[in-house]
């Protein structure tokens, strides 16, 4: 199954995550599909926090990939363009 999910990155108490379309069977930092995004949490207020390819989620919601609950939590705090 494929599943759109969070990989992390970054250093030690700086956390990065890329939003990833994987292989539900693959590991959290292992090999993707594709990259839809990041999620930068610890962004200062003048750097972009987060950033989501709306219209490829969207396809790929539609051709059957899982969304995990940590990034659904992401999408509704987007607002569309």
């Amino acid at each position: 199954m494929v599943v759109v999910r969070l990989a992390r990155g970054g250093a030690k108490a700086r956390p990065f995550f890329d939003i990833v379309v994987t292989d539900k069977r693959k590991r959290r930092d292992g090999r993707f599909i594709e990259r839809l995004g990041f999620y930068n949490p610890v962004a200062a207020s003048n750097e972009e926090g987060l950033r989501i390819a709306l219209d490829r989620l969207h396809y790929w919601k539609g051709v059957g990939a899982e969304v995990s609950d940590a990034v659904a939590r992401l999408v509704r705090t987007v607002k569309p363009a």
